[in-house]
């Protein structure tokens, strides 16, 4: 296997009505598997990385469920824990031209956000890795899930362990007020930072102006600027920005950025058909954190990881589904979507 990667966080059932059914209409509804970390631990897997997912579920059927999920596309799960009282559930309706997707969560006192500091011998599960990634989600869920968030970074940074944080800031979670203090003691132990717009500016009141995402209105100058507030506040190594223009529910321009602190590099933009956007950004920290491991700088790190991202977008679930190779192709130009025979 290559690189030891660790990913900690929360994975959910997930519960969809078929095709681009709305929630008033399902008879019936697909059940897959998914969460922030839970989605990058598997592109890593994917790309042959040994890629662990820490978490902790209950101990019946529907927990075990979760676990083989991940286990069936190559993820490690030695250190998932047992306990507590049921698995976190969301909704998912897909959304279609002008209608939104919407999401309806229904994961209070799940398991995860029922871990108490000390539960995770970090040190163990750490050793010999290279690299440790946690979102924004998980800090969200509880203040003991904060607690033992905290305690895994710090760890990862007193080892020398790489550490990347996706923002995901999520208003149904948590205020901005409580984001913004509880995220800026955990970003002292990061060195690569992911997220988007709204991450930055709900969280830490980092704006991007002349910014629309909503009208398809990007300045490239007002996400250099984010890029180089975020890395300036918190002594970052690199910020990746992922940069989304909204034409409808079912289509998207896509792109991604990357900020070392000397130079800005931008990948080519993406136009996405999508069949399901959920997971879009876990594809990319997932690419960015393969490209950076595997030796990729600059431009070629931050087009693999678009490209990755731009895959999923294809792809049906929380989890992208696609190997190295299909991002390759596509990052070196290949987009025509034929028949590969």
């Amino acid at each position: 296997m290559g690189s030891k990667v660790v990913t900690f966080g929360e994975i959910m059932l997930r519960l969809s009505p078929p095709g681009h059914q709305r929630f008033v209409q399902a008879t019936s509804f697909d059940a897959v598997y998914g969460g922030g970390e839970a989605n990058v631990a598997v592109s890593l897997a994917n790309y042959g990385l040994d890629a662990y997912f820490v978490t902790k579920v209950p101990n019946h059927e529907m927990g075990q469920c979760a676990v083989n999920a991940l286990r069936s596309l190559g993820v490690h799960t030695d250190y998932v824990a047992r306990g507590g009282d049921r698995l976190g559930i969301y909704f998912c309706e897909l959304g279609a031209s002008q209608r939104a997707s919407r999401v309806i969560y229904d994961r209070a006192n799940s398991a995860i956000a029922q871990i108490e500091p000390g539960e995770f011998e970090w040190a163990e599960i750490l050793r010999g890795a290279q690299w440790f990634h946690f979102t924004g989600i998980t800090p969200a869920l509880s203040d003991t899930a904060a607690a033992v968030t905290l305690e895994a970074a710090r760890t990862a940074k007193d080892m020398g362990i790489k550490v990347s944080a996706d923002l995901n800031y999520r208003k149904k979670l948590w205020s901005q007020e409580k984001a913004n203090r509880v995220m800026s003691e955990l970003m002292r132990y990061v060195d690569v930072a992911i997220g988007n717009e709204e991450d930055a500016e709900k969280i830490f009141g980092i704006s991007a102006h002349s910014s629309d995402v909503t009208r398809g209105q990007l300045c490239m100058e007002a996400y250099q600027d984010v890029a180089q507030e975020l890395r300036r506040r918190f002594g970052l190594d690199s910020v990746a920005i992922t940069l989304r223009e909204s034409i409808s529910a079912s289509d998207n321009m896509w792109s991604g950025m990357l900020y070392n602190g000397h130079d800005f590099h931008v990948s080519r933009k993406y136009r996405v058909h999508i069949v399901d956007r959920v997971g879009g950004g876990d594809s990319f920290a997932g690419g960015l954190i393969y490209a950076l491991l595997t030796g990729m700088e600059g431009k070629d790190a931050v087009e693999f990881a678009a490209a990755a991202s731009c895959l999923k977008h294809s792809v049906f679930g929380d989890f992208n589904m696609v190997s190295t190779l299909e991002v390759e192709a596509l990052a070196s130009g290949d987009g025509s979507g034929r028949v590969q025979r």
